[in-house]
């Protein structure tokens, strides 16, 4: 089998949303549904010392996420019908529409939050990685769209190659819950994964 993965390099990400855009666009997707988000995150804060003047510890940067194809995916695990499966040639999750019940345990379940129940539709949606696409050699829009090149997409041997670490800094989770194929550089302002500080300020957005 194939495995995928996604890299993300914080270094370059201007944080436009363009990738995140595009999906929709290409997607269809309405209102209130995102396959791909963009975090927003910042921390530190502002104060006056002791002698009134004013110091700034405060940093933000941004990290762009869709769906991990984890080795181990946790809303594989909870799927009481094998709807939401695992590709066995490609690593890619994706939900059998057919077989989905819209029950939402994928979405409990996903510490990345990435398969949302439409409810109109009846059953579970979420980033298939554009296997339509890379069936045909191409790469997902969402990659192709990014105007700094912060995105790419290939094969773990490939996405590993590009000296990335395994989705490790904050606000995502810990990676050894699902073992997600998401490779990120940090920027220099990132906080690693588990860190307090590291909080997104645009919640209605990415959750």
């Amino acid at each position: 089998m194939v495995q995928y993965a996604f890299y993300f390099d914080g270094t370059r990400c201007t944080g436009c949303k363009t990738c995140e855009l595009a999906c929709k666009d290409y997607k269809d997707l309405d209102v209130g549904f995102a396959y791909r988000k963009v975090y927003e995150v910042t921390y530190g804060d502002t104060q006056k010392d002791s002698n009134g003047c004013v110091v700034s510890t405060c940093g933000g940067y941004t990290v762009s996420m869709a769906c991990n194809h984890c080795y181990e995916p946790a809303c594989t695990k909870v799927c009481p019908t094998g709807a939401m499966h695992k590709d066995g040639e490609t690593g890619l999750v994706s939900v059998n529409v057919d077989r989905c019940v819209g029950c939402g345990y994928c979405h409990m379940a996903c510490p990345y939050d990435a398969p949302k129940v439409d409810r109109a539709k009846g059953h579970s949606v979420k980033c298939d990685g554009c296997v339509e696409r890379v069936t045909n050699g191409e790469k997902p829009v969402c990659v192709e769209a990014c105007p700094a090149r912060a995105l790419d997409f290939g094969t773990v041997d490939q996405i590993a190659a590009l000296g990335g670490t395994q989705a490790n800094i904050a606000p995502l989770p810990v990676p050894t819950y699902t073992d997600p194929n998401f490779y990120i550089k940090p920027s220099d302002d990132a906080q690693p994964v588990g860190s307090a500080d590291g909080k997104a300020v645009n919640p209605l957005e990415v959750l």
